[in-house]
């Protein structure tokens, strides 16, 4: 690890992180605040009122950055599932960054850890192992689960933007409240009748920052525990209809297990995964490319096989 890395996280974890990540992983009260602000500003729509460009905006928000988390954080960052250019990948990890989910580097660490001991007694966020409550929310109030494990990520490591972007990740959720705000702000004035303010803006935005975390959890804790099972993966994830539309494909978690490194997560025609479909547009666009569309028959054919044998 480059000593520049660890002299970043010095001043976050003055202890160092290594031995934070050593500390029994049980939920620190004080890491709940946040996650209690966030609820209680989505309820200052009740004061800001509701107009359509807001819930628009809000909507719109919600679908692009769980585009960011599903093709971008999970698919590229975590499984390297396609290539990109170097400009690209600083540009996807701002739009992960927006999700305010913490930086890429982090998230991806964590996602490879998870896979690596799904659903056994080292899993960070199993239901299995310690319910509903600490799979959907409670790891990540853990400060042993605070710093990035950077010795699981050394591809992307070597990348001193990203790991910039990943130690001082609360900058662009701070800008993106400003430019909401902003934006609210300039249609009050230049279109009055749309009903619209900055904070009406910034209230809708806490709510659809509220949303997105609680899709992106989901997959960690409903997808563990209902849904189907097409593969025999070791663990308990499983394929949820419901979870692969509200999650842009992620909900197919069973067939991700199956093949982790799959561009691909609705195996099967019936099996919805926009941000699949969206991801071969960019393909065709020429901004990702070496896309990994393997297994490219459908998840019957190999159960049947099993089945047979």
């Amino acid at each position: 690890m480059f000593k520049w890395v660890k002299f970043l996280d010095s001043d976050y974890f003055p202890a160092g992180a290594d031995s934070v990540r050593k500390l029994p992983k049980t939920s620190t009260p004080s890491r709940w605040l946040p996650f209690l602000f966030l609820h209680l500003a989505c309820l200052s729509v009740l004061f800001t009122g509701v107009s359509v460009a807001a819930v628009v905006m809000a909507v719109t928000l919600c679908v692009a950055r769980m585009f960011a988390i599903t093709a971008f954080y999970h698919r590229y960052f975590s499984h390297k599932s396609y290539k990109t250019s170097r400009f690209a990948q600083f540009i996807f990890a701002l739009a992960g960054l927006t999700a305010v989910q913490r930086g890429p580097l982090w998230w991806a660490a964590h996602h490879r850890h998870h896979h690596q001991h799904a659903d056994d007694e080292h899993d960070t966020h199993s239901p299995v192992q310690r319910g509903f409550v600490w799979a959907h929310i409670g790891w990540i109030t853990a400060d042993a689960n605070m710093p990035t494990d950077y010795s699981r990520i050394p591809d992307l490591v070597k990348y001193p933007e990203l790991v910039l972007l990943n130690r001082f990740d609360w900058i662009v959720p701070i800008l993106l409240a400003f430019a909401i705000y902003g934006c609210g702000e300039y249609l009050h004035y230049a279109e009055p009748g749309w009903h619209t303010s900055g904070l009406q803006f910034l209230s809708w935005g806490f709510v659809s920052t509220v949303m997105v975390f609680h899709v992106t959890g989901a997959i960690n804790s409903l997808a563990h525990q209902f849904g189907t099972q097409e593969f025999e993966t070791g663990d308990s994830s499983k394929n949820n209809f419901l979870l692969g539309v509200i999650t842009l494909g992620e909900g197919w978690h069973n067939n991700h297990h199956r093949y982790p490194g799959c561009v691909r997560q609705g195996l099967e025609w019936w099996q919805i995964d926009l941000t699949y479909y969206i991801l071969l547009v960019m393909e065709k666009l020429g901004i990702i490319w070496d896309l990994n569309k393997i297994p490219n028959t459908v998840p019957a054919k190999e159960v049947l096989a099993r089945s047979a044998s």
